[in-house]
């Protein structure tokens, strides 16, 4: 992929892919995150910095950007400085920073030798884990875990990045998850009673998966989980950029243990940043989220018709959760249309053993196109905006006083808006290019085929 170059503190974004030319977005240069996300008081749909500037979360994340992990003892190195180039590259602003609980084995994948590496617990013994190593000593934190976890949370925010921490992940203590059962990451597990030296049991009813960890089955399991929370709510204590996710897609009986996290978070975190959780899986009930004491959610769905959001939470739109690996360069503009906050889940370059690849043309598209949103909803008046998917025959529309922006998969489509003193133009997502836009009447029609965008303002 070809490196654009940072010259003067400006951004220059372009993407291009077999037969089409992307025009080259310039955008300002990213500066230091210098404080926390809180609620934007107008309303509910995006997070705001302290002066009431309203922000939306948009990016793309992979696996591997936090712990490495792979078929060799140690992985690779995960290349996160180059990775933070192709987010900025893209104009994107967040990410999740991924978690795997587990030291070897994956659900997901069938071969025993694939490695993950730092864990949060030292290694110390005496005697050996089902891995083959000294077993954990849950009374002594590692630290390089949690140097690398400060070290790649001030590398974003120097850039102008929101990280979300991941603090625990379903797929890491689950036998069988959904229709996956490659392999056991239980038996890598710090809190499988083989694995450490102080008697804890994950698994209190010997099925061979820990479940039981994400409940609040165990008051020993939960009282080591929350000083690991403590340890790393003290470790990014002043850092501005964070936010916190109790667990990528815990199991359906993991939400009042979610609850409870959350809820221990809100209490001991003094910078009260931002809280997330996301669908369980399989099976998870987006109710479980709304009802939830979080601040923001990554719900389920269908990717190709978001629902309109409320502005009752703020919706991290993740494609992880909707469909995994997945979408196109329209689902963005759908997603930020009817209120989300759009986030991508990224195979990048294939480390996790999935077959990603970095050029893939698809990968590219969403990753231009996500920089495409944010760079419009910096135009608008965002805080309030709100999705009214009746002024278009598409029904993707968001709305602010006298300023329009619809979303349609095919270049003809109708508004319904008086668009007299109106003026604007039109965005093609295939190119990045801008036109124009003279509108007389309802019936518009994009001078490009494919889907366009249209954006108005008075």
């Amino acid at each position: 992929m070809a490196r654009v170059a940072l010259v003067a503190l400006l951004l220059v974004i372009g993407v291009t892919l077999v037969g089409e030319t992307t025009a080259p977005v310039v955008l300002p240069g990213p500066g230091p995150v210098t404080a926390p996300l809180g609620p934007l008081r107008a309303q509910g749909r995006y997070f705001a910095t302290p002066d009431g500037h309203p922000v939306l979360l948009t990016g793309s994340h992979t696996w591997q950007n936090f712990q490495d992990t792979g078929f060799a003892d140690p992985p690779s190195p995960f290349d996160y400085s180059a990775y933070l180039d192709l987010l900025q590259r893209n104009n994107h602003n967040f990410f999740r920073l991924w978690v795997w609980e587990q030291a070897r084995y994956s659900v997901e994948i069938s071969s025993d030798d694939y490695f993950t590496s730092p864990s949060p617990y030292a290694r110390t013994g005496p005697g050996t884990a089902l891995d083959g190593k000294p077993r954990f000593n849950l009374d002594r934190f590692d630290q390089a875990y949690f140097d690398r976890l400060s070290d790649r949370v001030r590398q974003a925010s120097a850039r102008g990045m929101y990280v979300s921490v991941m603090l625990f992940d379903g797929w890491s203590i689950a036998g069988v998850k959904g229709e996956q059962h490659h392999n056991n990451p239980w038996k890598g597990h710090p809190f499988n009673a083989a694995n450490n030296i102080n008697g804890v049991n994950g698994d209190p009813n010997r099925n061979g998966s820990g479940e039981e960890t994400q409940t609040l089955q165990s008051p020993t399991v939960t009282a080591r989980q929350e000083a690991y929370v403590q340890k790393v709510i003290d470790t990014l204590a002043d850092d501005d950029n964070v936010l916190f996710e109790i667990s990528n897609e815990g199991p359906p009986n993991s939400v009042q243990w979610q609850y409870h996290m959350i809820s221990y978070i809100k209490s001991h975190d003094r910078l009260a940043r931002p809280v997330g959780m996301t669908s369980t899986y399989p099976d998870g009930d987006n109710q479980d989220l709304w009802d939830s004491p979080a601040d923001w959610i990554s719900p389920n769905g269908d990717i190709d018709n978001p629902p309109v959001t409320s502005g009752a939470k703020v919706v991290l739109s993740d494609t992880d959760h909707l469909c995994g690996l997945c979408g196109d360069r329209e689902w963005p503009w759908k997603s930020f249309t009817r209120g989300e906050n759009p986030i991508y889940m990224d195979a990048y370059d294939g480390a996790y053993g999935i077959g990603g690849d970095i050029d893939d043309p698809n990968a590219i598209a969403i990753r231009a196109n996500l920089g495409y949103v944010r760079k419009y909803a910096t135009r608008m008046n965002l805080a309030e905006a709100t999705p009214q998917p009746g002024l278009s025959s598409t029904k993707f529309c968001l709305a602010a006083p006298d300023e329009y922006l619809f979303f349609s998969p095919s270049n003809t489509f109708v508004i319904h808006i008086d668009p007299r003193g109106l003026t604007g133009e039109w965005f093609e997502p295939r190119t990045g290019e801008t036109v124009p836009a003279d509108i007389t009447g309802d019936h518009v029609t994009a001078p490009f085929r494919g889907p366009a965008v249209l954006y108005l303002k008075r």
